[in-house]
């Protein structure tokens, strides 16, 4: 094994193009993603360096019913969501996201670019809800299934 592939220096993260992702639900959810965990090999985890403009938001509004994910701020600031409260989020500040908790969101309210560190688990399956667009998604070994909240039937309820 050479354990220099398990590295990524600093200058080399710098100089990396990055990639821009822009939200399939949220137009205005438009960042500058280094995926870092990717480069040196880790598929049970992603480690992303995201880069978010002012006034942009970094992903739409979501809850993961299996996945747990986390944010730090390595630069900048913005404003966090959690189940609709609002709360200034700056550099130093870390939030994490234990599976079935909350609802977020994070938007750049700043004048700076707005960098954080997310990390987050890639299961084989996983459920989100994206509360203010009414839809959930399902996602299953690749496959993505989006539907419609009010149309999501629980079947223990009919009998």
């Amino acid at each position: 094994m050479d354990a220099r592939k398990l590295i990524i220096k600093a200058k080399d993260i710098e100089e990396m193009e990055g990639e821009r992702r822009i939200h399939f639900l949220n137009p205005n959810a438009d960042r500058i993603r280094k995926s870092l965990g990717d480069i040196v090999g880790l598929n049970n985890i992603g480690v992303h360096l995201i880069y978010v403009e002012p006034g942009k938001d970094s992903t739409e509004y979501h809850k993961h019913y299996y996945e747990e994910e986390c944010i730090y701020v390595l630069s900048g600031e913005g404003t966090l969501v959690i189940e609709g409260e609002s709360f200034h989020f700056e550099k130093g500040d870390f939030v994490g996201f234990p599976a079935n908790t909350a609802a977020h969101s994070l938007k750049n309210t700043g004048s700076e670019t707005l960098v954080c560190l997310v990390m987050g688990q890639r299961l084989e399956h996983d459920v989100a809800d994206y509360p203010n667009q009414g839809k959930r998604l399902y996602r299953n070994s690749g496959e993505w299934n989006l539907v419609d909240l009010d149309t999501v039937i629980d079947p223990r309820s009919e009998v």
